[in-house]
């Protein structure tokens, strides 16, 4: 959204001042800037912010949602700055009055592309205009945020801190207009999730599909990819839902896990399979085998490993790494591979007669599956009815 961040945290001072004329003097702006910036405002939330009230003013509905995310932004901006600064004597709360929107996009871009070119190239300006910006940006904080090595540009600590924390006043500007939006009667806020192997096939799109029959018009965007990226978008506000196997310890201090199901793993072949006709294929029988098995380092390779280590088999050498529930089942129907897999991933499969589950609920084998979202976070209405269905399905999943 093309919102002017200085106008948007000038929505707090209003607030408590409870008139233009103070609340211009708090930003140290004239009176006639601050009525633009509320006008603006309100002309891309569709209705009036505040009411006249006697001599002063006194937010509408509309006002309140966004005051209140503007005030979670402003927090979210004196959290960063405490980080960066620490105990040095900068003037307090100069961020929330100096930061740009132009500024807060260029760091998130350099920080995401690692290059100024990249990161003109993706947010369609100039290269010297996101270099401005940048060393803008450096001048405001007092800190080099992209210092120079022989590879080129390496964003620092600092500038990674920076792009998260614009990632997620960003979610919180976005939001805040959503809300006020749905006051209006419309339910298009974003759900953007982080989709995980174990929930991809079935039951992520059972709960998309019940949530836009609930609302039509919701703009739903998922991500798959690894772990440890998914935990990135998530931890930078890319996306508000990390749904799939959950992490033992939690993965980060600021996002939280919630366990919804368990989940086991099953031994799954081809129709046809030579282990079928065994009534119970053994240990050894199954090592011998052509595997496709997940990539390395991963929580369900770590299992795939042990599995066979624990039961005095050696591990299978002849493996296709892959992460592909897709490629995986295509390799198992088109040879006497086999690989671990839950029941729910392969359910279509199974019904349809194009996969069986060989070796069904390995002990030992269940995963927990969950919702990991941010510390802290607070979803719009939509969002808040999309987590409720995920709860509902998982629910009914239990209760089997």
């Amino acid at each position: 959204m093309n919102v002017n961040l200085r106008h948007f945290f000038a929505l707090v001072d209003i607030a408590d001042a409870g008139r233009l004329s103070s609340a211009a003097e708090r930003a140290s702006v004239s009176q006639s800037a601050m009525t633009q910036a509320l006008r603006k405002l309100e002309e891309l939330a569709g209705e009036p912010l505040f009411n006249r009230v006697g001599f002063g003013v006194a937010e509408t509905p509309a006002g309140e949602a966004l005051i209140w995310r503007a005030r979670r932004a402003i927090d979210l901006l004196r959290s960063t700055e405490r980080e960066l600064r620490g105990e040095r004597p900068r003037d307090a709360g100069s961020l929330r009055r100096q930061i740009t929107a132009s500024q807060f996009r260029a760091v998130v871009a350099i920080v995401e592309t690692g290059g100024y070119s990249t990161a003109a190239r993706r947010l369609g300006l100039a290269q010297p205009t996101i270099h401005r910006a940048a060393k803008d940006l450096e001048a405001l904080v007092g800190v080099d945020l992209f210092p120079r090595t022989p590879r080129g540009v390496e964003p620092s600590d600092v500038a990674k801190s920076l792009a998260r924390c614009a990632n997620l006043v960003f979610a919180e500007v976005r939001q805040g207009f959503e809300e006020v939006w749905q006051l209006q009667g419309r339910s298009d806020s974003l759900i953007a999730i982080g989709s995980l192997p174990l929930v991809r096939s079935e039951f992520l799109p059972t709960a998309i599909t019940r949530l836009l029959s609930l609302y039509p018009d919701a703009r739903v965007s998922i991500l798959d990819g690894p772990y440890v990226e998914q935990l990135h978008a998530l931890r930078f506000g890319e996306i508000d839902w990390l749904i799939g196997a959950l992490r033992e310890p939690s993965p980060a201090s600021d996002v939280v896990q919630e366990p919804l199901f368990v989940q086991p793993l099953a031994v799954v072949v081809r129709p046809g399979h030579p282990l079928l006709s065994k009534p119970s294929p053994k240990i050894d029988d199954l090592a011998k085998l052509e595997w496709i098995a997940p990539r390395p380092l991963t929580p369900a390779r770590r299992f795939f490993d042990e599995f066979f280590e624990n039961n005095g088999a050696k591990t299978p050498n002849r493996i296709i790494e892959c992460s592909s529930l897709v490629t995986t089942r295509g390799l198992l129907r088109q040879s006497d591979r086999a690989a671990l897999l839950s029941p729910m991933q392969v359910r279509e499969d199974v019904s349809a007669g194009e996969l069986v589950v060989l070796v069904d609920a390995i002990p030992q084998s269940s995963r927990t599956i969950g919702m990991t979202t941010r510390d802290n976070w607070k979803p719009t209405m939509v969002q808040s009815a999309f987590s409720n269905i995920v709860r509902g399905i998982a629910s009914g999943l239990v209760a089997r």
